[in-house]
């Protein structure tokens, strides 16, 4: 059984030393079904030049971490080609990488950049690291254990550096930053609003001008609330009673979309399959209802629907509309699990449908997935 998870929110503010030019600064990220990595790199100077080898360095580390290294392999893996681009003139960036588990287990591993701080709702502190040297070069690591409404802070060195030189003589440092964010967090302010806070602040202490560029980024933990969303019958009928077994044992919202796989779960679940027959709508197939699920619409056409509709405000849609709901849903959740059956759709299949636009079921969850992803929402797909 799929238990609950921790999702991690994401905030962050970018300001560039020039204004409308590149920023330095890249911030990268990932999730998948066990945690959310964040990739920070720092850019050797700014403008393009500097976003040039941030980006290259965030997009290796990313690719090698997606291909299978460990976070720490990838770690290494770049940190040696930073070293040898140190002395050969190559795109040089520093950085930090930072993994948290769904259940919360948090790792930080930074190449020349400032310490991570721990923040909660009320508080905020520098986490201790454990300091390596390769060469010349400082390595950091962190390690701490996150539960929901804690966080984690990565700055850039334009941020420690801020008033060096004006306001403050040795700049405002981390443990001025630190400061900082406990007087806010002290006021009850937002984690999504402390981003840019500090940002307008370090600007304020080099008296509105920019000596570099400046990124503050906030992981925030929260209990993620989840979709399950089942669409399609199983290629071979004997596995109906897994997949729906499976299914209904999945801890979160529970949605089906297609009449033909609703009806395969009343039937294993031994409950009433109810059609919506007062609903009426010149666009939008009707809903139905089963005792334990918590919305059941028709399959294509209503996914179609809700892809051609998102990003729209609420207020533009149609109230009690499957549609609707199955958008504001989605919507709403950090996580939606698609569970999609492979069995071909004759209907879906026709040239009317392909005439009025509809997508099939693989291509429009795998659209739909994309939209979601988009949106920082973490998305599973098990097909069958």
């Amino acid at each position: 059984m799929a238990q609950g998870y921790t999702h991690v929110e994401i905030e962050y503010s970018q300001m560039s030393k020039k204004p409308g030019r590149p920023c330095g600064d890249v911030i990268d990220f990932f999730r998948d079904e066990n945690s959310t990595v964040i990739f920070f790199a720092d850019g050797l100077g700014s403008g393009i030049k500097a976003n040039i080898a941030a980006t290259m360095c965030t997009s290796r580390l990313k690719e090698l971490h997606k291909g299978g290294f460990s976070l720490r392999q990838a770690f290494n893996s770049v940190l040696n080609t930073m070293e040898d681009a140190k002395v050969s003139g190559m795109p040089y960036a520093v950085f930090t990488v930072m993994k948290i588990s769904t259940e919360g287990i948090t790792t930080i591993l930074s190449y020349e950049m400032p310490p991570p701080m721990f923040f909660s709702k009320r508080n905020s502190s520098v986490l201790q690291q454990r300091i390596f040297t390769v060469d010349n070069s400082i390595i950091g690591e962190s390690n701490c254990f996150l539960h929901p409404a804690e966080g984690i802070v990565l700055v850039s060195d334009g941020l420690i550096n801020a008033g060096m030189g004006k306001s403050l003589k040795a700049g405002w440092k981390i443990e001025g930053v630190n400061d900082f964010i406990n007087k806010e967090l002290s006021t009850g302010v937002s984690f999504k609003s402390l981003p840019e806070i500090i940002n307008y602040r370090a600007k304020k202490l080099w008296d509105g001008a920019l000596y570099d560029d400046c990124s503050v980024i906030f992981a925030n933990c929260i209990k993620g609330k989840t979709i399950n969303l089942l669409t399609g019958p199983p290629v071979n009928p004997d596995d109906d009673a897994n997949v729906v077994s499976e299914f209904m044992s999945m801890d979160g919202l529970k949605i089906i979309c297609g009449g033909s796989t609703a009806k395969i779960v009343a039937r294993q679940i031994d409950k009433k399959l109810i059609i919506d027959d007062d609903f009426q709508s010149e666009m939008t197939p009707p809903s139905y209802t089963i005792d334990g699920i918590d919305l059941v619409t028709e399959g294509a056409v209503t996914l179609n629907q809700v892809y051609n509709i998102w990003g729209e405000e609420h207020k533009r849609l149609e109230k009690f509309n499957p549609v609707t709901e199955l958008y504001i849903l989605l919507a709403a959740v950090d996580r939606v699990n698609f569970f999609v059956g492979k069995s071909k759709n004759p209907a879906v299949e026709s040239i009317n449908f392909t005439q009025r636009g509809i997508l099939s079921r693989e291509k429009i969850v795998s659209l739909l997935a994309d939209k979601l992803k988009a949106d920082g929402k973490l998305v599973t797909l098990t097909e069958f």
